[in-house]
């Protein structure tokens, strides 16, 4: 039989009426009936209508987690993303002004050496984090993706907790993006309110997300290319300036190097304040895990878009990171800004200035804009999706489980939107208060997300086990395997520690109790999360027994031997090409 249709049979019996695509099936007999379709204004009001779904029939007496897995595997979102969406999302997702703006002050505080140590260790973690992501996304490419994993294969209320810690991460990033946005322009304009530009920031935002998931992948792809190509750029540029290629300045090589207190000027310390500042800049690189529920065939592309992480943090990060050691004197005054989206306070643009380049910082400036407008984005992404997952669990109100025909979670949208319009206080002289507070909220969920990434990727692997099943039945596997996630656990866990005694006992700071919860106000946000959710259920097991964890449900090849059959022979075809095509194939 055709494999077309072997897809097909598998997707009628995995699914009941919706084909692998995602659409809905309509037999023969029907299609007579069907009403003829509607066009032009009636076609755009009617995509806004809640999809068809069929009542899932789920036996009452599963346990909860087995009705999270059930529920969020039959989500009607849109699977329009493209190979090159993803692709782009992966390479170019989290390069934001963690790494054009913050990371001035993480140069600053840690020194060159600093610099490279921190951000090297914590891109080991992320690309570890990365792999066990894809390895479990494309096995299970459900609806709400890795929140909804932990209540799968750790606990049910940790899933709660670090689902809402992950929608309160993404809800409160898009007004602190909007008035980012309006700063950047203060570069050019100085004069004009700010609110005035967050209001057209904002309606772009609007814009590009009642388009579905397509205007948010061919937003960011954009975004994204963009991006690449300012660093891409900038890498160049760095290396002839190192080498006295410049206007002015002439030879620079490593003198900034020799300067009195680098390469350490704050110690230990000061290196262990900038692992915080690296898992912030590589915030987001989770996104592309999130979007496999709605990829055509998660199988090809996300495996690709995880191996790309390996490229990002080498080239965009690492190279980088040196080049900026080397051009920008650690003690430079304008390293020290007062606002964290100040372009001028870009260690890239204070290289190109000392340069003596005109015209460039301003270009600069633009993919700064750029930069924070892409992450305003994704925000909305992130939060709507994330939101309709807890819906579908039944952790949040059933109404942001509504999704209409086009595949967008329609309530979770606009309540994203909502909340963005506490951008507005950009006009109040008390912003800096207020978002400060919410930047607090949701500083380090992401230290939580990829921890739990890890651990259910070790649960997981732990389950198999049990089960008398191995990884042959699995289409893709983490290239760094279960050890790899054992050491993006333990990292993530040493940052959070680390956190601890930056938040108690603050760099250059005596302790107080404001400087502790603005560094730690998300710990406190989790524990409440997690055990109201305890005493909500009464469950109080701590963890699902590996014999327990469902490890079939949500997978779109449902006939495991032939799986097993087409990943023996890939192996096998790969396994006969040149080494040099296996290295390839490996991290590309």
């Amino acid at each position: 039989m055709p494999e077309k249709e072997l897809d097909y049979i598998r997707s009628k019996d995995a699914a009941g009426s919706t084909d692998k695509d995602g659409g809905v099936y309509i037999d023969a007999f029907d299609k007579q009936d069907a009403a003829p379709p509607k066009k032009g204004f009636a076609k755009f009001v009617d995509g806004f209508r809640r999809a068809d779904a069929e009542e899932l029939g789920i036996d009452p007496n599963l346990s909860e987690a087995e009705k999270i897995a059930i529920m969020t595997a039959n989500s009607p979102l849109s699977r329009s993303l493209k190979n090159r969406h993803l692709q782009m999302i992966a390479i170019g997702g989290s390069i934001g002004t963690g790494l054009f703006v913050g990371l001035g002050l993480a140069l600053s505080t840690g020194g060159p050496a600093g610099l490279i140590i921190a951000y090297g260790l914590i891109g080991t973690m992320i690309f570890c984090t990365v792999m066990s992501l894809g390895e479990l996304a494309v096995t299970f490419p459900v609806s709400g993706a890795f929140v909804t994993y932990n209540s799968r294969f750790i606990d049910p209320s940790w899933g709660f907790a670090m689902a809402w810690n992950y929608a309160m991460q993404w809800l409160v990033v898009l007004p602190l993006e909007l008035v980012a946005a309006s700063i950047t322009i203060k570069y050019w304009d100085s004069h004009t309110n700010p609110a005035a530009y967050v209001v057209i920031f904002y309606v772009f935002i609007v814009f590009i997300n009642f388009f579905g998931v397509r205007g948010y992948g061919e937003a960011e792809f954009i975004f994204s290319a963009i991006k690449v190509i300012a660093v891409l750029g900038f890498i160049i540029l760095g290396i002839v300036l190192c080498a006295g290629g410049g206007p002015q300045g002439g030879y620079i090589g490593g003198k900034n190097w020799h300067i009195p207190g680098a390469p350490f000027p704050n110690g230990a310390k000061g290196v262990m304040t900038v692992f915080v500042n690296a898992a912030f800049a590589f915030a987001g690189t989770e996104l592309c895990g999130l979007a496999a529920a709605e990829t055509a065939n998660p199988r090809k592309a996300l495996p690709k878009a995880c191996k790309q992480v390996f490229w990002r943090i080498t080239l965009f990060y690492i190279i980088c990171l040196t080049l900026i050691g080397l051009l920008v004197p650690y003690n430079d005054e304008r390293l020290f800004s007062s606002s964290s989206v100040d372009a001028s306070a870009s260690p890239f643009v204070i290289a190109i200035r000392n340069a003596g380049i005109s015209g460039l910082p301003s270009v600069m400036n633009v993919v700064i804009m750029v930069a924070v407008l892409s992450v305003g984005n994704s925000s909305v992404f992130g939060s709507s999706r994330t939101l309709a997952a807890l819906a579908a669990s039944n952790q949040a109100p059933k109404i942001f489980g509504y999704i209409d025909k086009q595949g967008r979670p329609l309530v979770g949208i606009i309540f994203q939107l909502l909340i963005g319009l506490l951008c507005f206080l950009a006009a109040s002289p008390k912003e800096g208060d207020v978002f400060n507070w919410l930047l607090a909220l949701s500083g380090l969920s992401s230290i939580f997300t990829w921890g739990s990434i890890n651990l259910c990727l070790i649960r997981f692997r732990r389950a198999l086990y049990v089960q008398g099943r191995d990884t042959s039945e699995l289409a893709f596997t983490s290239v760094v395997g279960f050890w790899g996630a054992a050491w993006g656990l333990l990292l993530n866990m040493v940052v959070l520690c680390l956190q601890f005694w930056v938040a108690v006992w603050p760099l250059g700071e005596s302790p107080s109790a404001e400087a502790f919860f603005s560094a730690y106000l998300s710990v406190p946000f989790v524990l409440a999360c997690y055990i109201g959710h305890k005493l909500w259920t009464r469950n109080w097991k701590f963890y699902i027994r590996a014999s327990k964890i469902d490890i079939d449900t949500g997978r779109r090849e449902l006939d495991l031997d032939l799986v097993k059959q087409e990943v023996a022979e890939e192996k096998a075809y790969y396994a006969s090409l040149p080494i040099y095509r296996r290295v390839w194939h490996m991290w590309c």
